[in-house]
């Protein structure tokens, strides 16, 4: 393994931007390098190149008595502790950045051998960036780089890591897209001080709210393994609940940031397009622009995502991407005074998918406590929720899936379930193969985006609360409804998914009877599946979470009435 004594003495000397390198013959190089052989052979190799540098560990379904077996009482403590306080530690020198990295590259490799969570190993090298920052540290008096000085920060796959590879999913990529720099993001993290050591699963094409793919293969929830941690940045979701990472750098295009967060039990973030610094991500559909991703951070507290986008915009990244607006972060906005009181919209059903029982129960509880608070709650009508679905799916799909298939061609792979699922129900009627359809397109976005804003102005809102997802963490290959998350993505408007509880498995007689289930006939076939995924049993452990919504580029506002709304819900 790489946490042999020899490692803890010292720094390596030498670091390798390519870790199937690490240890193997010339010939097993050159083999490895070209990704030669069928689609199978080559994740294959990519799960053999990973492995080898993590080394065996028992496999233990108890994930709690796992990391306890291998964390020392110390190390345990540190991967405790969110950003924000690891950070003022390694700068008031109660820690060191290696000691932290350290622990957090031991947590990683249990939260991988539990969950199948990472893609590209970067340990030595996040060791060695660790010294390095000691280093400047004790020949500074003690002076950080910046806020995140010491902080491990992992990567979701698709965003470029300077020399490691990011296949995004695609067998056909492999090895084709080592990164010659760094995602202005990560390169804007680096900068503060962050430190980068690991890369993290995302699902074949990007466009699942599952993680699945043919490289590497399932990644699964960590407080229950029969259910998916959600996507597509599932494996940072995954992560960063099982504590092997602190923070972590995600995107979203549909809820690919929120899901994971709801389904693994953490917070996350999906900013406003042009908030966040969004180059150096691989993908497909690059250039579509009617819906685009952005790039946000997960965490395990709220704290931790002001900590993340102001230790970025620190950097002023539009000074180097033209697309990211001139907006410094104020941080002053995230505490507003305790005493202030929200107008709140609800939405309890978006009027195509039912949650589930525990689901609405929150929502149902939620309602009460922050009416009981003082805050004003006031209906939200999902009229455009359909309309909302069409025009994303149109829009990733306009070429009904062809690139997909052109991508999977290269190595002869076969979809995995969701795609295919996509590929055959959720692609247009026919392909827009005019620039007349695709601006008709735009204007159906637009036309929702405005009424949507008609709707917020007319209610005078602060923010909206929501159900992230109609399940909990889905059952895997199970997941068909985005909309809970992708509607915001439509109207371009900040969302942040946070945390409630867990659910038992079991339903109480009064939870049975205050939530009839279903609560009415399918409306359409999506519902009917979500009705059939309900059996409680399947869902022990799952996290249970909700969403806030904010309006444009008003970020801090949001997470300041987060602050207030968590304030409320745990008074």
């Amino acid at each position: 393994m790489v946490f042999d004594d020899a490692l803890d003495a010292q720094a390596p000397t030498a670091v390798t931007t390519n870790p199937i390198s690490d240890g193997a013959s010339a010939d097993d190089l050159e083999a490895a390098s070209s990704f030669k052989g069928t689609w199978q052979h080559i994740g294959a190799s990519k799960q053999q190149a990973r492995e080898a540098l993590l080394g065996p560990i028992e496999d233990d379904a108890d994930l709690s008595s796992l990391a306890a077996s291998l964390l020392t009482d110390e190390e345990a403590a540190i991967i405790g502790k969110p950003a924000h306080i690891l950070a003022a530690d390694i700068a008031a020198r109660r820690l060191t950045s290696y000691q932290v990295t350290l622990a957090f590259c031991k947590a990683a490799t249990i939260a991988q051998d539990a969950t199948n969570c990472l893609t590209e190993i970067c340990f030595r090298e996040g060791l060695a960036q660790a010294r390095s920052l000691d280093t400047y540290q004790a020949e500074h008096d003690g002076k950080t780089i910046g806020p995140l000085h010491g902080v491990p920060v992992s990567v979701k796959d698709h965003i470029d890591v300077k020399g490691m590879d990011g296949p995004s999913g695609f067998v056909g990529w492999c090895g084709n897209c080592v990164a010659d720099t760094n995602a202005l993001a990560v390169s804007c993290l680096v900068e503060a001080g962050a430190v980068i050591y690991c890369k993290t699963a995302n699902p074949q094409s990007l466009l699942s709210i599952e993680t699945n793919n043919n490289v590497y293969g399932r990644t699964t929830n960590p407080h229950n393994r029969t259910l998916s941690p959600g996507g597509s940045s599932g494996g940072e979701g995954a992560l960063i609940a099982m504590r092997g990472s602190v923070l972590g750098v995600g995107t979203d295009i549909a809820g690919s940031i929120r899901i994971p967060a709801l389904s693994s039990g953490i917070y996350g973030l999906r900013p406003t397009i042009g908030r966040l610094p969004h180059s150096g991500l691989r993908g497909p559909h690059s250039g579509m622009d009617t819906i685009l991703g952005v790039v946000g951070p997960l965490a395990t507290c709220l704290a931790d995502l002001n900590l993340f986008c102001s230790a970025i915009l620190e950097r002023q990244p539009w000074r180097r991407e033209p697309q990211v607006l001139t907006l410094p972060w104020k941080t002053e906005l995230t505490s507003p005074s305790p005493d202030r009181k929200l107008r709140i919209g609800i939405i309890l059903d978006d009027g195509l998918c039912a949650v589930h029982p525990p689901i609405s129960r929150a929502m149902n509880k939620a309602t009460r406590t922050l009416k009981a608070a003082g805050h004003t709650l006031l209906p939200w009508d999902p009229v455009l929720a359909k309309e909302s679905v069409e025009v994303l799916f149109t829009a990733c799909l306009q070429d009904r899936g062809e690139e997909y298939h052109e991508h999977m061609r290269l190595s002869g792979e076969p979809a995995v379930p969701l795609l295919q699922w996509l590929l055959t129900e959720r692609v247009p009627s026919k392909t827009l193969s005019t620039p007349r359809e695709v601006w008709d397109l735009n204007v159906r976005r637009d036309t929702v985006k405005t009424a949507a804003l008609a709707q917020w102005e007319q209610l005078n809102l602060d923010v909206l609360l929501c159900p992230g997802a109609p399940t909990l963490a889905p059952r895997h290959d199970q997941s068909r409804h985005w909309n809970y998350t992708s509607m915001w993505n439509v109207t371009d408007w900040p969302a942040v998914t946070f945390p409630i509880g867990k659910y038992s498995g079991v339903e109480a007689p009064e939870e049975e009877a205050e939530t009839r289930y279903p609560p009415h006939p399918p409306r359409n076939p999506i519902e009917e599946h979500v009705f059939k995924e309900w059996s409680p049993e399947w869902y022990r452990n799952a996290p249970v979470g909700l969403q806030l919504v904010g309006q444009r580029m008003q970020e801090e506002e949001l997470l300041g009435c987060l602050k207030l709304v968590e304030a409320a819900l745990s008074a």
